[in-house]
């Protein structure tokens, strides 16, 4: 929730510095030696204490912000705070908002809320009323990312009016519907409003926007560590032409509004280059979109940093350094199994083995790796495309997804001439894995012959560093949930609390929690036999396979995540 002033809260006409100093010094932030060297250099300069202080390296600009905020009794604004749409009250000139570090929030019954770096200025305030014939109702703010906010929110949406100014332009004679929801997609307050949607997902380490039309307006949510956290609601009026704007910039038909699309934006946010795959579908109120986050900055291409148990890592490596084989990772969509297949690649030697994957969609480009774009629309399938990168000579295929029996019947003929396949599947247990195969129309013989193991893996959330409490486990709990294997009796465990850290969610980041089936000659003879899934998974149980709820509780142990977080992520492990 972004936070609101529901009072009137003014700063004292003047401003007692050594007081400020003083509730450095109480805090820890300064020595009194330091607080007197401040105050000298303030009577020689002028300006404010706290400006000195942050020129001078003694606080940093959040302390000396923060000390502010408690000094003059009002309220502080992180910039994850700012609302979607910045207030636009008349009169104001962006100069006067740069030199005075100035930023609008929002409008509404007579008052302003604006966020400024020095809200005791009387002069600002008086001016602000002044102009805008509104009442000023200051929060504290640090001034770079006010100035960040503003430079942003001012050339957005000089560029990007220009550029759809152009492009609407060029396409005059699309019919009236189309340059209308074109001209609605190209207002200026819509184009920051969704730069703004987009911009926020570095802030909250988004990897979803869900943007959903109902009755009330165009509701907005985020997924963050694999969990929808409400967002802004768009006023009705304005969602078909948010809608409008994301269509137009994932190049997808605007005019079309009754059958699915799917497209991609490319886009720079805050330095970091962003791909968005766009999805929209039609709804009864309208066009529900998602788009989902591909942050090149934030991949992580290293198994070692995914949450790999030492003994679990150490058989994945085995299994990928083999010459030839099929390695399978599975789990629901959303689980991370293409991020590993790309660490697993990552790890592979390039430079002396030819690598070739064939995906729909290539997320993250790989040095040193020919990757394959399949496109349906062309017959550039699966099966297609495999077929012909085995007249390549690769040493090493990846398969982004086994969708079909043929494609599972190609990766097992390059497995049987001398190939390395790595691939996925969507299934819930690694055990379900060589059942997916049979049903797809491999022989068992085959699979025994060519399988050498499957990672089913999930996401949890790991508790955050700053609030994670830790509680004693009562002996009953410790019997029935298996946690007593892996927890000594009187050692902790810990649960989530929250903080400002983590938004009060108590969890910050994911990590992965692995169940690693190894083809062994015991596994072989059952499949041949012709086991079921929950056979074949007890039989891999019994040879020393720690299931996904197992690994889940090594790391609750381990104080890296809470069992309830286990508890959600691992309750589907049956499969229908």
């Amino acid at each position: 929730m972004q936070p609101r002033i529901t009072e009137s809260a003014h700063p004292p006409a003047g401003l007692n510095w050594s007081a400020y100093g003083e509730l450095l010094v109480r805090a820890g932030k300064l020595t009194p030696r330091d607080l007197e060297r401040a105050l000298a250099a303030q009577r020689e300069m002028g300006g404010a204490l706290d400006a000195v202080l942050v020129s001078l390296g003694l606080v940093s600009e959040v302390d000396a912000a923060y000390a502010l905020a408690e000094h003059l009794g009002l309220p502080f604004l992180p910039a994850e705070g700012y609302p979607a749409v910045f207030a636009e009250p008349g009169g104001l000139l962006p100069e006067f908002l740069k030199a005075h570090h100035v930023l609008p929030l929002r409008a509404e019954d007579g008052v302003l809320q604006v966020a400024m770096r020095a809200p005791q200025d009387a002069f600002v305030l008086k001016a602000l009323r002044l102009t805008t014939g509104l009442e000023p109702q200051p929060v504290v703010a640090l001034s770079s990312e006010i100035d960040k906010a503003l430079q942003r929110y001012l050339d957005e949406a000089e560029e990007d009016a220009e550029g759809d100014g152009a492009s609407a332009g060029s396409e005059g004679d699309a019919g009236d519907f189309v340059e209308h929801l074109r001209d609605l997609a190209s207002e200026a307050p819509v184009i920051r409003l969704v730069n703004n949607i987009i911009g926020r997902v570095i802030e909250l380490r988004a990897s979803d926007i869900h943007l959903e039309p109902f009755d009330d307006g165009l509701h907005v949510r985020y997924r963050i560590d694999g969990v929808l956290h409400p967002g802004e609601v768009v006023p009705a009026a304005q969602g078909a032409a948010v809608s409008s704007r994301v269509k137009l910039l994932a190049h997808l038909d605007i005019a079309e509004r009754r059958l699915p699309q799917d497209g991609r934006i490319k886009t720079r946010v805050k330095g970091r280059e962003l791909d968005l795959r766009v999805s929209t579908v039609p709804t009864v109120h309208g066009e529900s979109v998602v788009m989902r986050v591909l942050d090149r900055a934030s991949v992580r291409l290293s198994l070692e940093d995914m949450g790999f148990e030492r003994d679990t890592l150490a058989r994945f490596n085995q299994l990928i350094a083999r010459p030839h084989g099929i390695l399978l990772v599975t789990g629901p969509t959303g689980s991370g199994k293409t991020t590993t297949l790309y660490a697993a690649l990552a790890k592979l030697d390039s430079a002396t083995q030819k690598i070739i994957t064939v995906e729909d969609p290539v997320e993250y480009q790989l040095e040193g790796i020919n990757q394959i774009q399949v496109h349906a629309q062309i017959n550039l399938t699966f099966a297609n495309a495999l077929r012909s990168i085995l007249r390549q000579d690769p040493d090493i295929i990846m398969i982004g997804e086994m969708r079909d029996g043929e494609t599972a019947q190609i990766a097992v003929q390059s497995s049987l001439t001398g190939h390395l396949v790595l691939s996925t599947l969507h299934t819930n247990t690694a055990a379900s894995a060589v059942v997916r195969m049979q049903d797809m129309g491999v022989e068992r013989y085959l699979i025994t012959s060519t399988v050498n193991g499957v990672l089913a893996q999930r996401l949890v959330r790991r508790l955050c560093a700053h609030c994670k409490k830790p509680v004693q486990p009562a002996p009953e709990l410790l019997a029935s949930s298996g946690l007593g294997r892996f927890v000594a009796a009187d050692a902790p465990i810990h649960e989530a609390a929250g903080c400002d850290h983590c938004r009060g969610t108590g969890y910050q980041g994911r990590t992965g929690i692995h169940e690693l089936l190894v083809i062994d000659e015991a596994m072989r003879s059952a499949i041949l036999q012709g086991h079921d899934a929950s056979a074949l998974h007890g039989l891999a149980v019994k040879s020393g396979m720690y299931t996904l709820y197992d690994d889940g509780l090594r790391k609750v142990a381990a104080g890296v995540t809470s069992l309830d977080e286990v508890l959600r992520v691992t309750q589907d492990q049956g499969d229908a």
